[in-house]
């Protein structure tokens, strides 16, 4: 037996000639519902069709043949449009088409190549999109480091381990944590030297910050890290060379203090990071789940300075591996030699200072050595002009008109020292002279 169904509210009985008897017709928006059977009357091959009305439909039928009830409109063409086919799930095409679409990345929607010429044009060259390929390159180079440069050997040794047993890690038969966690004291070098590594390795890694947490959009900052992760996984793949993922001062933007307000993309970052902990090869960012789609593992490294203000679980033993860095007397002492060797500075003489300005950080020596051009940088703006030409010279002079030569100071003991007690002094002014409780003096300790 077959099901149809027509759009004409009365069918005939006559008999109609039909190639199969097994065939289903079901053309668009019908309301009647019939059954075809095989005449057993005629020897003919031959159906019958007998139109069969709901009780709904009764009322309809007897009003429709009262010659003063107003007839129905047929239906327009458009309405009948397979567009508006409903599947068993209640979705309709539209929402087929691009749920099952693979490519949603609308970056390369009006590229040359991809879409038909006519639509791309020439008004803004080939590429209609014409911060493309700004926009592709979220790895980080390190072109800006020039020189030599120290890296302490136990730094090293454990950030080089961790990428290199992640990137083994389907041959260990061991768990390897996913996340390297290195903290400390603020300025002590760990984002520099960790970027040092990266370049002597040849990885490009895609780094994040802290800020980068938090959006106007729930959800969001979850999604970017998913996306930055498989984007590190497709540098691996596409390019051939190691990659990673970093993220500078999380605690920062996921960290809790005193009476910091927990949001919902706070959890759904640490979610996500705890997520990748123990999923890391199958990330997905929206799109339904497939089983050739596998991410390869990324190894990811995060610094901060306090730790125990994360949530738990994500920094626990088998997601994250903790490392926490203090640098040694010897460690600063031959990071600031480097830092002043071109400057003719001896190791003496840099343990010297080291020594009179102890229990600092790494970046209190680099602020030290960058006073001490203050007064050359002066006495070079008067050459120039003064202060009132400063910008015409510096954003509006001409191609062909030079700047004068800027001539760096010559550092000596007694310069760097003069600065060393400047920055101290600046300090011991910030911690001792708290002028909020002078203008605010209801305000609780």
């Amino acid at each position: 037996m077959a099901l149809c169904n027509f759009n004409t509210p009365r069918l005939a009985s006559s008999p109609l000639p039909f190639p199969s008897s097994s065939s289903l017709v079901k053309p668009p928006n019908s309301t009647r519902s019939c059954f075809i059977f095989p005449n057993k009357i005629s020897n003919s091959a031959s159906f019958f069709v007998r139109s069969m009305s709901t009780s709904n439909e009764s009322e309809d039928n007897i009003n429709e043949k009262d010659p003063s009830y107003p007839t129905k409109p047929k239906s327009r063409l458009s309405e009948q449009s397979s567009w508006d086919a409903k599947d068993p799930e209640g979705n309709d095409y539209l929402y087929r088409l691009g749920k099952e679409a693979d490519n949603m990345n609308i970056s390369v929607g009006a590229r040359a190549g991809v879409i038909d010429d006519l639509f791309v044009g020439n008004f803004l060259g080939r590429d209609s999109d014409i911060v493309f390929d700004y926009r592709q390159k979220v790895t980080r180079s390190f072109q800006y480091l020039q020189g030599d440069y120290y890296i302490a050997p136990v730094f090293m040794d454990k950030v080089v381990c961790h990428i290199v047993k992640n990137y083994v890690a389907h041959r260990l038969n061991i768990k390897v944590p996913l996340i390297l966690g290195i903290w400390g004291g603020k300025g002590q070098g760990k984002s520099f030297q960790t970027e040092l590594i990266f370049q002597a390795m040849g990885i490009e890694p895609i780094i994040m910050s802290a800020g980068e947490m938090e959006s106007e959009r729930a959800g969001e900052p979850g999604r970017l890290i998913r996306e930055r992760y498989r984007t590190a996984s497709q540098v691996v793949q596409n390019q051939g060379k190691m990659s990673c993922l970093m993220i500078n001062d999380i605690d920062a933007g996921l960290g809790r203090f005193g009476n910091t307000q927990m949001t919902v993309n706070n959890q759904i970052v640490v979610g996500t990071l705890m997520n990748l902990a123990d999923n890391p090869t199958r990330v997905s960012i929206g799109q339904d789940w497939r089983e050739s789609d596998v991410t390869n593992r990324i190894p990811i490294i995060v610094t901060g300075n306090d730790f125990s203000t994360i949530y738990a679980p994500l920094i626990r033993d088998g997601r994250m591996e903790k490392f926490y860095w203090q640098p040694t007397h010897a460690d600063i002492t031959n990071v600031v030699h480097r830092m002043y060797e071109k400057d003719g500075i001896s190791i003496d003489e840099v343990e010297r200072i080291v020594n009179t300005f102890p229990n600092q950080a790494l970046d209190f020596y680099g602020a030290l050595r960058s006073r001490t051009y203050d007064r050359s940088i002066s006495k070079w703006i008067d050459d120039i002009g003064g202060i009132e030409n400063l910008g015409n010279k510096l954003l509006k002079r001409r191609k062909d008109e030079k700047l004068p030569v800027y001539v760096p100071p010559t550092q000596t003991m007694e310069a760097l020292l003069e600065s060393g007690y400047s920055l101290l002094r600046e300090q011991r002014l910030i911690m001792e002279t708290k002028l909020s409780k002078e203008y605010m003096k209801n305000m609780d300790e």
